[in-house]
């Protein structure tokens, strides 16, 4: 079900379905909000704004589909997703499937965990996983992992003010499940630049691919485009930034909330803006 909602003049959010024919591998995954300056999709490979991902233990779960339901109230827009998730990241080599050794899948999700969690050793990991990927002709795709969780995300976005409130229900969650993931991101090439609160101000590759945000607010601007976003801090969440720009596999920049199933609920909010 396509979705079109204007936020502010010249900027709307589409809510579309996955895509195998873009350029990306995440096309194939069901994505949020895709941001739109003067008709031009900002979204890249990120998966856009309000979209869940689980995670049990070091292993990622990505929505494969979502069901829609609507409700207009003048300029409020009422939308329930309830995001099917049953997706995990494969590789695969041309003319051999899918890599399906689940050792190596074990050691790949705890490097991508390093990676991470610890910033000096970003840089060389990330060349030895380029460098990997190129020797053995791997690329990255999306396939059936075996299980899959219901989680339904309801949205309430007020038209021409770039207000969006997204309250999350993760009470259906297997018992399995360690973590939550709110992702909310747009493309890399669009938003070049980070700024908080505190007074942070930091471009490109200082940005950092998952790093914890302390300050109270903190936002995502396009240099080119001059629109932001930005969140605060959610009791109970805790709030991380991050942003690739890697050849034609990863192109994203924005914020995840993560916190744990117990909390049973989440609220937060998104403004969209022009800056000057």
């Amino acid at each position: 079900m396509g979705l079109s909602i204007s936020m502010l003049t010249g900027i709307t959010l589409n809510f579309g379905d996955p895509s195998p024919d873009q350029k990306y591998p995440t096309a194939c995954l069901q994505k949020g909000f895709l941001l739109l300056d003067q008709g031009v999709e900002l979204t890249e490979e990120a998966v856009g704004f309000g979209v869940p991902v689980i995670k049990r233990g070091l292993q990622s779960i990505f929505p494969g589909n979502a069901e829609l339901t609507l409700q207009k109230e003048g300029s409020r827009w009422v939308i329930t997703a309830i995001f099917k998730l049953n997706l995990l990241e494969k590789f695969s080599r041309v003319g051999n499937g899918e890599v399906g050794n689940k050792p190596f899948y074990a050691v790949k999700d705890y490097l991508a965990e390093v990676i991470r969690r610890f910033p000096v050793f970003r840089r060389l990991l990330t060349s030895i996983s380029s460098f990997l990927r190129q020797m053995f002709h791997w690329k990255t795709t999306y396939s059936e992992g075996g299980m899959a969780a219901e989680m339904k995300v309801i949205y309430t976005l007020e038209a021409g003010t770039g207000r969006t409130m997204v309250d999350v229900d993760v009470s259906d969650l297997p018992s399995d499940i360690t973590e939550v993931v709110m992702m909310n991101e747009q493309g890399a090439h669009a938003f070049d630049r980070y700024r908080d609160s505190s007074g942070n101000c930091l471009r490109g590759e200082a940005i950092g691919c998952w790093d914890e945000v302390t300050a109270d607010e903190a936002w995502f601007e396009s240099s080119a485009r001059r629109v932001a976003f930005r969140l605060s801090q959610v009791k109970g969440a805790q709030l991380f930034r991050g942003r690739e720009l890697i050849g034609s596999r990863l192109a994203w920049a924005g914020f995840g909330f993560t916190f744990p199933p117990s909390l049973r609920k989440l609220h937060y909010e998104m403004l969209i803006e022009r800056i000057a």
